[in-house]
């Protein structure tokens, strides 16, 4: 999978691992990183899915409309991904953390619920519930951050407090951070990010 990898300041700092929106590559989120930890080593992905020449995760059937096969297929195909960069790159596997916009918070939320201990931890902008009816693994003491739009035009409000439901009722510590800028990605939402991950993972 095409990414960029950079070596962090602090070993014991988490790796982050960065996924990119719809259309994005792997240099999209680099400043979020150096926002959210400095000092974190940086994995940063790009989808392996093109959309009319967009880089995805994985494919959709329309827009919010997730191709379930390919989901779970991708997502699979990104849990040994990260394996495998944990044994070339010498960061530790059990201390990643996934940083992901849009269509790169679904794949890491998909990561969550298919694999126990795929994450330590995730920064989820704008995800939506990746896929309904499974048992999630258990993700007790897992703390994750979602930014939502209460007007977002893709994900509404009702999707990020289903999401919220499930993760924090398989477990997980969740706190969601409210805007008003659809489904934008804000400097705003950010700083709470960064804030929230200096309390809990730092």
């Amino acid at each position: 999978m095409k990414h960029i990898f950079k070596e962090g300041g602090r070993p014991d700092a988490p790796t982050l691992v960065l996924f990119h929106g719809t259309g994005g590559t792997e240099h999209d989120l680099l400043p979020l990183a150096e926002m959210i930890s400095p000092d974190s080593a940086v994995l940063s992905v790009r989808g392996n899915v093109l959309e009319n020449g967009m880089p995805r995760f994985f494919r959709r059937l329309a827009e919010g409309v997730f191709d379930e096969e390919d989901l779970i297929f991708r997502t699979k195909e990104m849990f040994e991904f990260l394996d495998q960069a944990a044994g070339e790159y010498g960061f530790d596997r059990s201390n990643v953390v996934a940083i992901g916009y849009s269509n790169g918070a679904n794949i890491a939320g998909s990561l969550l619920f298919h694999y126990k201990n795929a994450l330590k931890g995730a920064i989820l902008h704008h995800p939506m519930v990746p896929r309904r009816g499974i048992v999630i693994p258990d993700l007790s003491g897992t703390p994750i951050f979602i930014g939502a739009g209460e007007n977002d035009p893709i994900c509404s409000a009702r999707e990020t407090e289903e999401l919220q439901e499930l993760l924090s009722g398989a477990g997980a510590s969740v706190k969601v951070h409210w805007e008003r800028y659809g489904h934008q990605l804000t400097s705003t939402e950010v700083q709470a990010a960064a804030a929230w991950f200096r309390e809990h993972l730092a």
